[in-house]
């Protein structure tokens, strides 16, 4: 069973373009991801494949059959969304059971599912209790309990975890992870935290301005972004980009020079912040600015003429001091090429 978007473009009112001709396949048991700045559309995208808006031009398909114009009702998809959307006056057994009560499911196995999948999300002894009674994070999974206790065949969720704090949002991502591998589901996830993205995805789709830029698994998007703005979006700190010039087999721009692998011209060149080598007798000098340490991390900011470049390291970094000069190293083999005016990867 394969998802499918096939041009699909998403206008509103207002001459918004929230999606531009999108072309997105997935399949069956896969967690994909929706990656992308506010803006890039990927909720729109999420809502169009659950039905709940309709797109201006294209198609959807799920296993070869066209759902462009089908009810949300009938597409066997449930979602979960950002604010959870949990009816207040019932219980949590109630919200539980509220898809399979409109599907006129008998009591004894409407009784039977909800005990399974609250037991699945470790919230059995919640099942009398109010949403007002419950934590961020009981409420969430509550959500995801009623998306899933009917058994759809795709579970949407639409930034389910932006409302809970930084150690909870952690422990849930693993929640997530354990109950995609237990259920073999699949699972849309709708986020802009590329932390999320890195940890949950199977494959991750990354939109812009409603455009699909690169869809691959984790590691391939960060080892090999397709263009430039993939590789800043991806890695915290992001990728250090720096436009110059290649002469002779030299990059040079500002006091940054290197040995590239690449024609002569104006050029982009990338390089991740932790694959930065620092001291020895190759390379370039360059003054420190800024020194911040993030244990086990120590990040070091370097300006010159054309700009700043961030090195996280974890070595001892005691004897540095803003205001002074350190040899910085460019491995040739953690080199990235992009072009000067598109962005688009060159090798």
């Amino acid at each position: 069973m394969a998802v499918s978007f096939t041009e699909v473009t998403k206008r509103f009112a207002d001459g918004t373009t929230a999606l531009d001709g999108l072309n997105l396949k997935f399949d069956l048991g896969e967690f994909v991801v929706l990656l992308g700045p506010s803006g890039s559309g990927k909720t729109t995208a999420c809502r169009i494949l659950a039905g709940l808006e309709h797109p201006s031009e294209g198609r959807i398909e799920i296993d070869g059959r066209d759902i462009t114009n089908l009810p949300p009702r009938m597409r066997g998809i449930g979602m979960v969304f950002q604010n959870y959307a949990l009816y207040s006056h019932k219980s949590v057994y109630e919200n539980i059971a509220y898809p399979l009560r409109i599907r006129k499911t008998s009591p004894a196995e409407l009784d039977r599912r909800v005990k399974d999948v609250a037991e699945l999300l470790q919230i059995g002894s919640y099942l009398h209790r109010r949403p007002s009674q419950l934590s961020g994070g009981q409420a969430q999974r509550v959500a995801v309990a009623r998306a899933l206790v009917w058994e759809p065949t795709i579970c949407l969720m639409d930034e389910p975890l932006s409302n809970l704090d930084a150690l909870l949002r952690l422990h849930m991502r693993t929640e997530l992870n354990r109950l995609h591998k237990r259920l073999n589901k699949t699972f849309v996830f709708v986020t802009h935290d590329q932390e999320e993205a890195m940890t949950l995805a199977s494959r991750i789709a990354i939109l812009k301005d409603g455009k699909l830029v690169q869809f691959d698994d984790p590691r391939t998007i960060y080892r090999r972004p397709a263009n430039r703005f993939v590789a800043e979006f991806m890695g915290r700190p992001a990728m250090n980009t720096m436009d110059g010039m290649v002469e002779n087999g030299v990059f040079r721009s500002g006091q940054v020079t290197c040995r590239v692998q690449c024609p002569d011209g104006p050029v982009t060149l990338g390089i991740r912040p932790e694959q930065i080598v620092l001291g020895g007798d190759e390379g370039f000098a360059m003054k420190l600015d800024v020194k911040e340490t993030v244990e086990p991390d120590t990040l070091l900011i370097f300006t010159n003429d054309k700009g700043t470049l961030t090195v996280r390291t974890q070595r001892d970094c005691d004897d540095l001091a803003p205001g002074q000069s350190v040899n910085i190293h460019f491995p040739p083999d953690s080199l990235h090429y992009f072009d000067a005016k598109t962005g688009e990867r060159l090798r």
